[in-house]
């Protein structure tokens, strides 16, 4: 699903029909920051029924450039985690 396909799915769903793809995407463009922020800041953002997210953080480790084959150094670095509520999973 792209971001447009995302705006207009939630225009479908609104009650107010005189929303205007402008303003759900500005809400939804707020939204996401509000959620990247907290989980910057928290480290974790949790909305039931969905899924938590927080940060993960990943070990230096070896790994080789796949054109040369060549051993390198992978630096140690941070990255989101997702783990989906059980809501969700028995969606799947």
């Amino acid at each position: 699903m792209t971001k447009d396909e995302l705006i207009s799915a939630v225009i479908k769903n609104c009650k107010d029909s005189n929303l205007s793809k402008r303003l759900a995407g500005d809400i939804l463009d707020n939204a996401f920051d509000t959620i990247s922020k907290s989980i910057k800041k928290e480290k974790r953002f949790a909305y039931p029924g969905f899924g938590t997210f927080t940060v993960r953080s990943r070990k230096a480790r070896k790994g080789r450039n796949p054109q040369t084959g060549e051993e390198i150094k992978i630096k140690a670095s941070k990255t989101v985690g997702f783990k989906p509520a059980p809501t969700l999973k028995n969606m799947l």
